[in-house]
């Protein structure tokens, strides 16, 4: 059963997102900002990592770059969450390390295609 990292500060989002993904067979775990990020990704060793943007004083893309600068936590892949859509935002995800990009609300059919892509890819390298 793959491992995934939520890396959330809504408790609404973090919850929804965790039964959710329970339901299709994948076990969480979650943090709440992101220096917790960052210390559950190493203390976890997820699979993937599922990244909010947002998330006061240590956004995403900067967790992210410390998770990518950590050769323990490196190659995991990143998947940023975020409320916005625009292109800036995509290529910014991309420029820190993540794997791909979705936007909130969470369309689940979409995210799941993306965590089982990232999933096979990590797999097949």
């Amino acid at each position: 059963m793959p491992k995934i990292l939520i890396v959330e500060d809504n408790e609404m989002n973090r919850d929804m997102l965790t039964r959710r993904l329970q339901r299709h067979g994948f076990e969480i775990c979650s943090a709440i900002d992101g220096a917790s990020g960052i210390r559950a990704a190493e203390s976890e060793m997820p699979d993937l990592i599922l990244m909010d943007v947002a998330l006061g004083e240590m956004d995403g893309w900067e967790a992210t770059t410390r998770i990518k600068a950590n050769p323990k936590t490196a190659a995991i892949p990143v998947i940023t969450l975020t409320a916005h859509a625009l292109s800036s935002d995509h290529r910014k995800s991309l420029e820190v390390g993540c794997v791909d990009f979705d936007t909130k609300p969470v369309d689940m059919t979409r995210l799941l295609g993306k965590i089982n892509n990232a999933l096979s890819a990590r797999v097949a390298a």
